[in-house]
Formats: C-alpha cells, structure tokens, sequence
C-alpha cells in the first residue's frame, strides 16, 4: 500500500478540469460512482475477498473520487504515525460520513485499523458487508455501561493483536464541535491498552447530512476537506490532561480553517478557476 501524502506527510488536490455535468449537478455525480464502488466492494467481501488492500483502495477511492465534482482536500500531519512502533487509538471529531468512509485510506498503509461503530452501519444493506468484514467494535447506544464495557474488552483485544482503533467520541456527526458532547471513550480504551492516542481534527461539511438518509447528503464544492493528524499521546494517570489535548487540538484546527487563508487550498482553487475558463 502506498500513501498519497508528500515527504511532509501532506496532500493538496491539484488544480484539474470539472466536467460541465459534475460541476452542475456534483451530488449526483459524485454518488453514482460512490455507489458503484460500494456495490463492487461489497461484492468482494461477501466472497471474502475483501482484505487490507481492498480496504485502503476503496477508502481512498471514495475521498479522491471527490475530487472530481471540484472539492479541494487538504491533508497534513499524516507523518506522525510513523514515529509510533505499535497501534494507538485514533481519536476526531465526527463531522459528516466521509471520514468514516475515508479515514482507513490515509491510515491504513501505516497502521491497520477498525472503528467503534453504532450496530445501524453493520446493518445497511450492501454496506454492511464491507464493515463486517473489517470486524469493528459495535456498541448499541442503547446501555451506556455496556457499550463502554463492549469497547474497552474488544477494543483492548484489537489493539493487542496490533490493530489500530478510530473513535469518534461524539454521540452524533455535527458541524458544530461541542467539548461536552465529546466524551472520553478514546482515553478510557487507550489506558486499557496501554497505547497511545493520535488526535485527529477534521472538516468534512462538503459531504452534508442528508434529510432522509443520513449518509447521502449534499456535496458542496465550495467546501474544502481538511484532515489533520496531531502529535501521539501517551496516557497518563486518568487520562483528563491528555483529553484536554485532544479537545484542544481539534478546537484549535476548526478555528484556524475557518478563518480566511490564503494557503494552498485558496491558491488550487484559484488555480482551478483558471483552468475552466
């Protein structure tokens, strides 16, 4: 497997043609060739054929794949995982679907990963398949107490046989970062472990949240994807000053990217502009 990413551990889309049809209708566009990826993939794990390598060209397929209705990305800090020997938790804020679809695209030629995920993804028709396949923990939302229970004895077991874990603390995906709505699941799981956590901030609100369902929102061009990874912590005592740093770090993040900037997402989409003309 091969990253995307710079010597830097960066990633910026580079400015390319927008078909008419993409740029008038980027939803549709987007999500025909979102679907037929998905029903392909899906069709390899039920035969069993969906491995690692599977798993990583689908993910990235799905983020770069955005790229072609217009949405600029922006990738960085993606090199610290390389300063980490053994697998670690992998804590952001949850903003849309993409990063539940994306993430193991950047993550897994480092580190071979699996999510914390509600029992309703492993139950979506066709989707589902591929999720199963990759044996996440599943928590109903139903029993706080048990599914903290669920996460930190099946977590724990994941993480000792050397397979990274991504969380997302938040009870739902929200625009709107709220520290008292991001809850502590992630340092509970990597005190258990005895793993370090890897902060993630993302803004994925190019990918909206659909009325009806959910995962098929509105793709906004006009948005730009932003992932960061910040730098491993490791656990210490209970844990309260390491998950002040992950709140910090992602509060920090979405408040730098939502200031104006002239940086190089501003400059590709300049860029992009000219192109069309």
């Amino acid at each position: 497997m091969q990253t995307i990413t710079d010597e830097q551990g960066c990633y910026y889309t580079q400015p390319r043609r927008i078909f008419f049809g993409a740029r008038l209708l980027p939803s549709l566009f987007y999500y025909s060739q979102f679907i037929a990826q998905v029903f392909r993939y899906s069709n390899l794990a039920k035969q069993g054929k969906y491995g690692d390598e599977e798993w990583w060209r689908s993910s990235l397929g799905a983020m770069l794949t955005l790229e072609t209705v217009g949405v600029q990305i922006e990738i960085t800090g993606i090199k610290v995982l390389e300063t980490v020997a053994g697998p670690c938790v992998f804590i952001a804020n949850h903003m849309s679907t993409l990063e539940t679809i994306c993430l193991p695209g950047l993550v897994q030629p480092y580190k071979d990963c699996t999510f914390i995920v509600k029992r309703g993804i492993v139950e979506y028709p066709v989707f589902k398949h591929i999720m199963l396949s990759r044996d996440p923990i599943v928590v109903d939302r139903k029993n706080p107490r048990e599914d903290l229970k669920v996460v930190l004895d099946e977590g724990a077991a994941a993480l000792a046989r050397g397979r990274s874990v991504i969380v997302f603390p938040q009870t739902t995906r929200t625009v709107t970062f709220d520290p008292e709505q991001f809850n502590t699941i992630g340092i509970k799981l990597a005190k258990r472990a005895g793993v370090p956590v890897i902060p993630i901030a993302v803004q994925t609100d190019a990918w909206g949240i659909g009325a009806k369902v959910k995962e098929l929102g509105r793709i906004d061009p006009s948005k730009t994807v932003r992932m960061t990874f910040g730098a491993p912590l490791e656990i210490q005592g209970r844990g309260a000053e390491e998950h002040k740093q992950v709140v910090e770090f992602i509060q920090q993040q979405l408040q730098t990217w939502q200031q104006p900037s002239s940086g190089p997402a501003e400059r590709v989409r300049t860029e992009d502009r000219q192109v069309n003309r």
